[in-house]
């Protein structure tokens, strides 16, 4: 009784087993044909993709893969025939057909029995992918048009990982793809979108090499870096960030903000002194070099490298209006400490050298306007001041209007 028990139990297994064989030749066939019932094959198809009888076996997700890219024939075949076709079928279908060839591959390199690989998919399958792989990136771009991060970055994601598929290796993509920083880059700003750190973390390294975006990438990966909570190296993406892109003043600015923060701002002069001593006029480091001493309220030490600051860049906007700023400083300092009675012998004296600071502040904040006009944070506010002090009417009265509005 038992032996015929088994004997039926295996007969049912042999039979389940040769039915999702059965749904997988039946969903290529039908998605082969002329009039191609995707629905139908969609159906046969995801039941073996979950059988456990087939869902291991390479031809499985070779098939699946396969009616993605039919879908994807007749979408663009009704596109050239100017019939009506819809584009988000066609990139859903590019993207899933990536996932189901990658899964056939990496079933297809498992050693059988014999300890032997036999892939007799890759070089087709790969064929299909590079063909079809720009169109990842407009699939990308048509959901981040709207607004969708979260497929924006299915797609962008697939392109940049796609140059490292062992499947791919022999294109040699991670070098030969000029647009693989780029692509990294939207993926970056499609993670960011969504929300998801850790997909920063990982498209962010590569999109720092866009020449155009890299910078904003690497703030990104520093931001992400603070929200995982990993200050070490948060602070470490900010060194290399400064030493990247020098322009992107946003780098040293946290940098300095957390020595200062935590109570350590040797640290971040140690770091601009080692920055300058391998260059010595970097109009930048020599910048960082008076903040920290402006922080410090060290503020002749910060004078002097503003002023560094300047003959190094004569158009160094922000140098100009942090020095205006430090002589601004200098004068409420010298104010505190002096008399305020009118009557003192020493008042006229004091105000006379007030007054000076005020004097020697209105070229700098002035020349920050002619550079930045458009950014009056640099300017607005300190020559507000040195208007005022100064008595100057005509001026006060136009920088007043300016400062309303």
């Amino acid at each position: 009784m038992k032996r015929v028990l088994f004997s039926m139990v295996l007969l049912m297994a042999i039979s389940f087993a040769f039915a999702q064989q059965k749904n997988v030749k039946e969903a290529k066939s039908i998605a082969g044909e002329v009039k191609p019932d995707f629905n139908k094959a969609e159906q046969l198809i995801n039941e073996a993709l979950t059988n456990p009888e087939t869902k291991d076996e390479a031809a499985t997700w070779d098939v699946a893969g396969y009616i993605q890219k039919r879908i994807n024939e007749k979408e663009m075949e009704n596109a050239y025939l100017r019939k009506p076709y819809d584009t988000i079928k066609v990139y859903n279908s590019i993207l899933k057909m990536y996932d189901y060839y990658l899964k056939c591959d990496e079933l297809a390199e498992v050693p059988n029995e014999k300890g032997k690989i036999k892939n007799k998919y890759r070089k087709a399958n790969s064929t299909a992918m590079l063909a079809e792989r720009p169109n990842l990136i407009n699939g990308g771009i048509q959901f981040f048009n709207l607004n969708n991060s979260k497929e924006a970055l299915k797609f962008f994601g697939t392109y940049v990982e796609s140059a490292s598929y062992p499947m791919l290796e022999k294109e040699n993509l991670a070098v030969s793809d000029t647009l693989l920083p780029q692509i990294a880059y939207y993926a970056t700003l499609a993670a960011n979108g969504a929300e998801d750190k850790d997909a920063i973390l990982k498209y962010a390294p590569i999109a720092v090499k866009d020449q155009e975006n890299g910078g904003i990438a690497m703030q990104l990966w520093a931001d992400a870096l603070k929200a995982k909570g990993d200050t070490a190296k948060w602070v470490e993406s900010l060194q290399e960030g400064i030493i990247k892109f020098p322009e992107n003043q946003y780098f040293f600015a946290n940098l300095v903000d957390y020595y200062s923060s935590s109570n350590q701002p040797e640290k971040a002069m140690e770091f601009a002194d080692n920055m300058l001593a391998k260059d010595p006029n970097n109009k930048l480091y020599l910048y960082v070099k008076g903040y920290l001493y402006h922080n410090m309220k060290e503020y002749d030490k910060a004078i002097d490298f503003y002023k560094k600051t300047i003959e190094s860049d004569p158009n160094y906007g922000e140098a100009y209006s942090n020095l205006g700023l430090v002589l601004l400083m200098k004068a409420q300092d010298y104010a505190d400490q002096s008399t305020t009675d009118v009557n003192d012998p020493k008042y006229a004296a004091a105000q006379a050298e007030i007054k000076k600071f005020y004097e020697e502040a209105k070229p700098y904040y002035e020349k920050a306007r002619e550079l930045k006009p458009d950014q009056k944070e640099l300017w607005a506010p300190g020559l507000y001041r040195v208007y005022y002090n100064l008595n100057m009417g005509p001026e006060f009265d136009e920088i007043e209007k300016v400062m309303n509005n």
